[in-house]
């Protein structure tokens, strides 16, 4: 029955009756007030522990958080560089290819230039004998006309064939520029991306670092988390040690009163039996006087008769005591205990509703009990039922008894009774 708080334990400690030994209970309870109040502090600086714990991990969560959107910049910065890495490999061959196209062109130019030179040359050269074979080697004026036209066409061809070369060296010059210019401008991008992943870089490894500081500082909390435990647990285990002590105290104090009172009982009984002898004795010497001073009397005369009769009468007084007698018949007498009820229900046990028992086994009613400071499966018996001890809960001395439902725990209420140790 795990729902119940330590403080149930703290409550518990005003079970102790002030009827035990003066000596040995202010002792013990001083000992319980002050295992009580170094529990109670161990307790806040818990509590203290498990809010830094919290805070701790909501800052790393945060952290973690953010790292994953650093993460996220970065791949996607990664993919910028490597995307822009891509374009500006592509740039340089298409620069390459244009470099190279412009060096053809350049030859096809100087080729072309050379030819056309040399055909201008031939041109002036033999121009009045180039026309006049012409003329006379033609067999009609037509033929003529056309060898002259043929000879217009070649030059036009030359110039434009120039001209064509000069338009595509300008454009290959031109592209050769813009390419240039992307290129830069690429360069310029992935220098940029690349500061930006450097800086990203730097807050990934700092928000790493402080992921680390935090996780270090949680399990430092969790350290002393774990040490707080450890000692709560062990000064539980005190006071469930000195509740008992002064349970022990009390009951031996209960079974010393009980035995003086016996003693007392018995020697008022004799005393009384005596007084009865006595005083029986007594009449019968009064009454053995009375006979013999009736006899004298007789004697004296004969005709005067003296009878005498006494009587006796006494009472009893029974006292009778309305405290309970303790019967050690039934076990090791433990003392009177607090009483109360639980169910398996999620009131009752919150988180641990519908489970087991903290022994292990399933809570039955009129069986399970839970209750701490005595090992599982110790049996005692209450109001002569005999239950088993299979939960924890509750510090010694406060019995919570298993019912089958919460209201029936709640009928229960709160009493009080003698406990007995069965086994």
């Amino acid at each position: 029955m795990r729902r119940k708080r330590i403080t149930s334990l703290v409550l518990s400690v005003c079970l102790i009756v002030g009827s035990a030994v003066q000596g040995g209970a202010a002792t013990t309870q001083e000992k319980i007030s002050n295992a009580k109040a170094q529990q109670q502090a161990n307790q806040s600086s818990l509590q203290q522990t498990q809010e830094k714990i919290q805070e701790l991990e909501s800052k790393k969560g945060e952290s973690e958080t953010y790292l994953a959107d650093l993460n996220t910049q970065l791949n996607d910065l990664r993919s910028s560089l490597e995307k822009l890495q891509n374009d500006y490999d592509a740039k340089q061959e298409e620069l390459t290819q244009l470099q190279s196209d412009l060096e053809d062109a350049k030859a096809d130019e100087a080729q072309q230039y050379e030819a056309m030179k040399l055909r201008i040359r031939y041109m002036y050269e033999n121009s009045a004998s180039n026309y006049m074979n012409l003329l006379f080697e033609s067999g009609s004026i037509s033929d003529f006309l056309n060898q002259a036209e043929n000879i217009s066409q070649m030059s036009k061809y030359d110039r434009d064939m120039l001209d064509t070369y000069k338009e595509t060296k300008e454009a290959i010059q031109t592209k050769e520029e813009q390419v240039a210019q992307e290129k830069e401008d690429i360069m310029a991008l992935q220098q940029e991306s690349a500061d930006k992943q450097a800086a990203v870089e730097e807050l990934v490894e700092a928000t790493y670092q402080q992921i680390r500081e935090y996780q270090e500082d949680i399990q430092s909390q969790q350290t002393a988390e774990n040490d707080l435990l450890t000692k709560i647990s062990s000064q539980e285990d005190a006071i469930n040690n000195l509740l008992r002590q002064a349970k022990e105290e009390e009951a031996a104090a209960r079974l010393a009163a009980q035995q003086a009172a016996a003693e007392k009982a018995a020697q008022e009984a004799a005393a009384k039996e005596a007084a009865e002898k006595k005083a029986a004795e007594e009449a019968a010497a009064k009454k053995a006087a009375q006979q013999k001073a009736a006899q004298q009397a007789a004697s004296a005369t004969e005709k005067k008769q003296n009878t005498t009769s006494t009587s006796t009468t006494t009472s009893k007084s029974d006292s009778s005591t309305t405290d309970t007698t303790i019967d050690t018949s039934k076990g090791k007498y433990l003392g009177r205990f607090k009483l109360t009820a639980y169910c398996s229900c999620s009131i009752c046990c919150g988180k641990w509703s519908g489970g087991g028992t903290a022994s292990g086994t399933t809570p039955t009613p009129g069986r399970t009990i839970a209750m701490a400071g005595v090992p599982f499966g110790t049996k005692l018996s209450i109001n002569g039922q005999i239950y088993t001890v299979e939960d924890r809960g509750t510090a010694y001395g406060h019995v919570d008894i298993f019912m089958g439902s919460h209201s029936e725990a709640l009928g229960f209420g709160m009493k009080y009774a003698d406990v007995y140790q069965v086994n």
